[in-house]
């Protein structure tokens, strides 16, 4: 195994909080997959990153509550509702104390700020973010760029194709590296130069897994893709492990199982996320 669980502090730390793609999934056949739209936890060591704001942030903040860090960073791939349903109900935002920053990339280098405010406003919502207890600020970035931190941090950003776009992001530490592509469709010819250089040597790919090859035809240009896509990008980036993501809200466990298992013929250390599970990379020492 390529990972595991620990309290090493130093580790590139991953968990799932959200998985679904579009739209909740509930009920008894959704149990072990879960239900929650994306959010995805990161940690550099200690320091908290957050990759989109679906209902798994709900989650996310409740696990968070008053240990939150004062200054918490949510970086999205795009603003498509099911990436931001949870920013209201995040419960760091409800407490107070806290300067919640959100990043996008996908707008030509503006923030997100107008199209959340349009979003949470009446009489689509009752409440407007500036009203909630936390300070919200919205940052603006090209997707492509590398986001630079106060705290030394850095991300490398990538544009993906996806209606209206999206980004990928690519956390590196310690030596290990964490890449985030959801919301991406693949194109031919597959995988393109740009993408096999930005997930290369990846310890982990979270990939856009929405669709089966089957279903992909009938779904082209909505800007999903499928695991099959996610195996030969990681087999030309010699990436480590594949995490399939933004799951098909109608795929119940047993459809998501039956998957997995195809999947991990082809490559064994690939798997179907699932919500709250937690992965960790030990850090790599470095050269005497």
């Amino acid at each position: 195994m390529l990972w595991r669980v620990s309290d090493d502090a130093d580790a590139l730390r991953i968990r799932f909080w959200g998985v679904r793609g579009s739209v909740c999934a509930s009920g008894q056949p959704f149990r072990e997959f879960g239900g929650h739209t994306p959010c995805v936890e990161v940690r550099c060591g200690e320091r908290l990153f957050i990759v989109d704001a679906g209902t798994g942030l709900t989650a996310l903040g409740n696990e968070l509550a008053t240990g939150a860090p004062e200054e918490i960073d949510i970086l999205f791939s795009h603003l498509h509702l099911d990436h931001i349903a949870g920013l209201p109900f995040f419960k760091p935002a409800l407490l107070g104390g806290r300067v919640i920053r959100t990043y996008c990339g996908n707008l030509g280098g503006a923030s997100a700020k107008e199209a959340l405010d349009r979003v949470y406003a009446p009489p689509i919502f009752p409440v407007r973010l500036d009203q909630l207890p936390s300070q919200f600020e919205h940052v603006g970035f090209r997707s492509g760029e590398t986001l630079r931190f106060a705290d030394g941090y850095a991300v490398d950003t990538l544009p993906l194709q996806h209606p209206n776009g999206a980004t990928g992001y690519r956390f590196a530490h310690k030596g290990r590296i964490a890449c985030y592509i959801s919301d991406i469709e693949h194109a031919d010819p597959w995988p393109p130069a740009d993408l096999v250089r930005f997930v290369a040597g990846a310890d982990l790919v979270i990939y856009d897994g929405m669709f089966s090859e089957e279903e992909y035809p009938r779904c082209r240009g909505w800007g999903h893709s499928t695991w099959n896509k996610g195996i030969e990008l990681c087999r030309a980036a010699d990436a480590k492990a594949l995490a399939i993501f933004h799951l098909h809200p109608a795929h119940d466990d047993s459809c998501l199982r039956a998957s997995e298992e195809r999947l991990r013929a082809a490559m064994p250390s690939a798997f179907v996320a699932r919500e709250g599970q937690a992965l960790s990379f030990a850090a790599v020492a470095e050269p005497a």
